[in-house]
Protein backbone atom coordinates (compact mmCIF):
# COMPACT_ATOMS: atom_id res chain seq x y z
CA UNK A 1 0.00 0.00 0.00
CA UNK A 2 1.67 3.18 -1.22
CA UNK A 3 -0.07 5.39 1.36
CA UNK A 4 1.45 3.54 4.33
CA UNK A 5 4.50 5.29 5.77
CA UNK A 6 7.45 4.03 7.86
CA UNK A 7 7.08 4.22 11.62
CA UNK A 8 7.87 7.61 13.20
CA UNK A 9 11.52 7.77 14.22
CA UNK A 10 10.58 8.50 17.84
CA UNK A 11 8.75 5.17 18.04
CA UNK A 12 11.62 3.33 16.39
CA UNK A 13 14.05 4.81 18.91
CA UNK A 14 11.77 3.93 21.83
CA UNK A 15 11.50 0.37 20.53
CA UNK A 16 15.28 0.17 20.38
CA UNK A 17 15.56 1.21 24.01
CA UNK A 18 12.97 -1.39 25.01
CA UNK A 19 14.49 -4.16 22.86
CA UNK A 20 18.03 -3.61 24.12
CA UNK A 21 17.29 -2.60 27.71
CA UNK A 22 13.98 -3.99 28.97
CA UNK A 23 13.44 -7.11 26.88
CA UNK A 24 16.65 -8.96 27.84
CA UNK A 25 15.72 -8.75 31.51
CA UNK A 26 12.33 -10.39 30.84
CA UNK A 27 13.21 -12.58 27.86
CA UNK A 28 12.40 -15.83 29.69
CA UNK A 29 8.96 -14.45 30.62
CA UNK A 30 8.24 -13.50 27.00
CA UNK A 31 9.45 -16.90 25.80
CA UNK A 32 7.07 -18.60 28.23
CA UNK A 33 4.17 -16.48 27.00
CA UNK A 34 5.05 -17.30 23.40
CA UNK A 35 5.33 -21.02 24.06
CA UNK A 36 2.44 -21.52 26.47
CA UNK A 37 0.01 -18.83 25.30
CA UNK A 38 -1.88 -16.34 27.42
CA UNK A 39 -3.93 -17.09 30.52
CA UNK A 40 -4.66 -13.67 32.03
CA UNK A 41 -6.75 -13.65 35.22
CA UNK A 42 -8.04 -10.16 34.48
CA UNK A 43 -9.89 -8.45 31.66
CA UNK A 44 -10.08 -4.66 31.77
CA UNK A 45 -12.32 -2.49 29.58
CA UNK A 46 -11.01 1.06 29.57
CA UNK A 47 -11.12 4.21 27.49
CA UNK A 48 -8.93 4.86 24.44
CA UNK A 49 -7.70 8.03 26.15
CA UNK A 50 -3.89 8.10 26.01
CA UNK A 51 -3.73 9.38 29.60
CA UNK A 52 -5.14 6.16 31.06
CA UNK A 53 -2.69 3.25 31.00
CA UNK A 54 -4.27 0.43 32.98
CA UNK A 55 -1.23 -1.85 33.07
CA UNK A 56 0.70 1.03 34.62
CA UNK A 57 -2.05 1.93 37.10
CA UNK A 58 -2.38 -1.68 38.26
CA UNK A 59 1.33 -2.47 38.02
CA UNK A 60 0.56 -5.45 35.80
CA UNK A 61 3.09 -7.54 33.93
CA UNK A 62 2.75 -8.54 30.31
CA UNK A 63 0.26 -11.39 30.08
CA UNK A 64 -1.74 -10.49 33.21
CA UNK A 65 -4.43 -8.25 31.69
CA UNK A 66 -6.56 -8.91 28.63
CA UNK A 67 -7.23 -5.29 27.71
CA UNK A 68 -9.92 -3.76 25.53
CA UNK A 69 -10.19 -0.04 24.89
CA UNK A 70 -12.92 2.03 23.29
CA UNK A 71 -14.30 5.56 23.46
CA UNK A 72 -15.60 6.22 27.00
CA UNK A 73 -15.06 2.59 28.14
CA UNK A 74 -18.58 1.54 27.15
CA UNK A 75 -20.13 -1.91 26.92
CA UNK A 76 -23.18 -2.10 24.65
CA UNK A 77 -26.13 -4.37 25.44
CA UNK A 78 -26.01 -7.91 24.10
CA UNK A 79 -27.10 -7.75 20.45
CA UNK A 80 -26.23 -10.80 18.28
CA UNK A 81 -27.54 -9.14 15.12
CA UNK A 82 -24.78 -10.05 12.67
CA UNK A 83 -23.26 -6.55 12.71
CA UNK A 84 -19.66 -5.73 13.63
CA UNK A 85 -19.26 -5.62 17.42
CA UNK A 86 -15.67 -5.09 18.55
CA UNK A 87 -16.37 -4.69 22.25
CA UNK A 88 -18.82 -7.58 22.36
CA UNK A 89 -16.29 -9.77 20.53
CA UNK A 90 -13.61 -8.88 23.08
CA UNK A 91 -15.97 -9.69 25.97
CA UNK A 92 -16.89 -13.01 24.37
CA UNK A 93 -13.27 -13.97 23.83
CA UNK A 94 -12.17 -12.88 27.29
CA UNK A 95 -14.96 -14.70 29.11
CA UNK A 96 -15.49 -17.77 26.94
CA UNK A 97 -12.06 -18.47 25.44
CA UNK A 98 -9.66 -17.09 28.05
CA UNK A 99 -12.02 -17.71 30.98
CA UNK A 100 -10.83 -14.65 32.88
CA UNK A 101 -11.73 -14.62 36.57
CA UNK A 102 -12.25 -10.87 36.87
CA UNK A 103 -13.69 -8.32 34.46
CA UNK A 104 -13.11 -4.66 35.33
CA UNK A 105 -14.77 -1.66 33.68
CA UNK A 106 -12.76 1.46 34.50
CA UNK A 107 -13.66 5.07 33.71
CA UNK A 108 -11.56 8.18 34.22
CA UNK A 109 -11.65 11.92 34.78
CA UNK A 110 -11.67 14.46 31.92
CA UNK A 111 -13.05 11.87 29.50
CA UNK A 112 -13.79 13.50 26.14
CA UNK A 113 -16.44 10.92 25.29
CA UNK A 114 -18.29 11.47 28.55
CA UNK A 115 -18.10 15.24 28.09
CA UNK A 116 -19.43 14.92 24.53
CA UNK A 117 -22.37 12.80 25.71
CA UNK A 118 -23.09 15.29 28.49
CA UNK A 119 -23.13 18.11 25.93
CA UNK A 120 -25.41 16.09 23.65
CA UNK A 121 -27.84 15.43 26.49
CA UNK A 122 -27.91 19.02 27.73
CA UNK A 123 -27.50 21.13 24.58
CA UNK A 124 -27.80 18.76 21.63
CA UNK A 125 -25.06 17.56 19.30
CA UNK A 126 -22.32 20.22 19.04
CA UNK A 127 -21.93 21.77 15.60
CA UNK A 128 -18.31 20.65 15.30
CA UNK A 129 -19.33 17.01 15.80
CA UNK A 130 -22.19 16.88 13.31
CA UNK A 131 -19.96 15.54 10.55
CA UNK A 132 -18.61 12.72 12.73
CA UNK A 133 -19.90 9.41 11.39
CA UNK A 134 -19.37 7.12 14.36
CA UNK A 135 -18.74 8.87 17.69
CA UNK A 136 -22.22 10.25 18.35
CA UNK A 137 -23.85 6.92 17.52
CA UNK A 138 -21.44 5.09 19.83
CA UNK A 139 -22.20 7.49 22.67
CA UNK A 140 -25.89 6.58 22.44
CA UNK A 141 -24.89 3.67 24.70
CA UNK A 142 -24.08 6.17 27.45
CA UNK A 143 -27.19 8.34 27.09
CA UNK A 144 -29.46 6.27 29.40
CA UNK A 145 -26.96 6.81 32.22
CA UNK A 146 -27.59 10.56 31.98
CA UNK A 147 -31.03 10.01 33.50
CA UNK A 148 -29.32 8.91 36.72
CA UNK A 149 -27.07 11.95 37.06
CA UNK A 150 -27.71 14.02 40.18
CA UNK A 151 -29.40 17.21 38.94
CA UNK A 152 -28.40 19.01 42.14
CA UNK A 153 -24.70 18.95 41.26
CA UNK A 154 -22.85 21.66 39.38
CA UNK A 155 -22.05 20.98 35.72
CA UNK A 156 -18.51 19.78 36.35
CA UNK A 157 -19.62 17.34 39.03
CA UNK A 158 -22.44 16.14 36.80
CA UNK A 159 -19.90 15.19 34.13
CA UNK A 160 -17.97 13.17 36.72
CA UNK A 161 -21.22 11.56 37.85
CA UNK A 162 -22.12 10.71 34.24
CA UNK A 163 -18.76 8.99 33.77
CA UNK A 164 -19.27 6.93 36.89
CA UNK A 165 -22.87 6.14 36.01
CA UNK A 166 -21.57 4.99 32.64
CA UNK A 167 -19.35 2.43 34.36
CA UNK A 168 -22.38 1.11 36.27
CA UNK A 169 -24.48 0.99 33.08
CA UNK A 170 -21.73 -0.95 31.32
CA UNK A 171 -21.61 -3.46 34.17
CA UNK A 172 -25.38 -3.87 33.83
CA UNK A 173 -25.03 -4.33 30.07
CA UNK A 174 -22.41 -7.02 30.65
CA UNK A 175 -25.00 -9.03 32.52
CA UNK A 176 -27.22 -8.97 29.42
CA UNK A 177 -24.67 -11.30 27.77
CA UNK A 178 -25.89 -14.83 28.61
CA UNK A 179 -22.39 -16.27 28.94
CA UNK A 180 -21.36 -13.44 31.30
CA UNK A 181 -24.47 -13.84 33.46
CA UNK A 182 -23.90 -17.61 33.57
CA UNK A 183 -20.24 -17.26 34.61
CA UNK A 184 -21.18 -14.74 37.31
CA UNK A 185 -23.95 -17.03 38.61
CA UNK A 186 -21.53 -19.96 38.73
CA UNK A 187 -18.95 -17.91 40.61
CA UNK A 188 -16.25 -18.28 37.96
CA UNK A 189 -16.36 -14.60 36.99
CA UNK A 190 -16.52 -11.47 39.12
CA UNK A 191 -17.45 -8.05 37.73
CA UNK A 192 -15.85 -4.88 39.06
CA UNK A 193 -16.26 -1.15 38.50
CA UNK A 194 -13.56 1.49 38.94
CA UNK A 195 -12.91 5.14 38.17
CA UNK A 196 -9.49 6.80 37.93
CA UNK A 197 -8.70 10.46 38.57
CA UNK A 198 -5.85 11.28 36.20
CA UNK A 199 -4.58 14.39 37.96
CA UNK A 200 -4.48 13.05 41.51
CA UNK A 201 -3.70 9.45 40.59
CA UNK A 202 -6.48 8.16 42.86
CA UNK A 203 -8.48 5.06 42.04
CA UNK A 204 -12.11 4.72 43.10
CA UNK A 205 -13.81 1.34 43.42
CA UNK A 206 -17.54 0.86 42.91
CA UNK A 207 -19.23 -0.33 46.10
CA UNK A 208 -22.54 -2.04 45.23
CA UNK A 209 -23.85 -1.70 48.78
CA UNK A 210 -23.51 2.08 48.97
CA UNK A 211 -23.92 2.41 45.19
CA UNK A 212 -21.00 4.84 45.20
CA UNK A 213 -17.39 5.00 44.06
CA UNK A 214 -15.06 4.88 47.04
CA UNK A 215 -11.42 6.00 46.91
CA UNK A 216 -8.92 3.26 47.66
Amino acid sequence: MKNVQPLPQSLVESYGIWREGVFPEKSSHYSKLADEGQAPPFMVISCCDSRLHVTEVFGANTGEIFAHRNVANLVPPYAPDGDHHGTSAAVEYGVRALEVSHLVVIGHSQCGGVQACFDMCTHGLPEEQKDFEFVAQWLEILKPAFQRVDAGLDAGSQVVDLGQQGVIASLENLLSFPFVAEAVAQGTLALHGAWHDIGSGTLHEYDPESKAFVAL
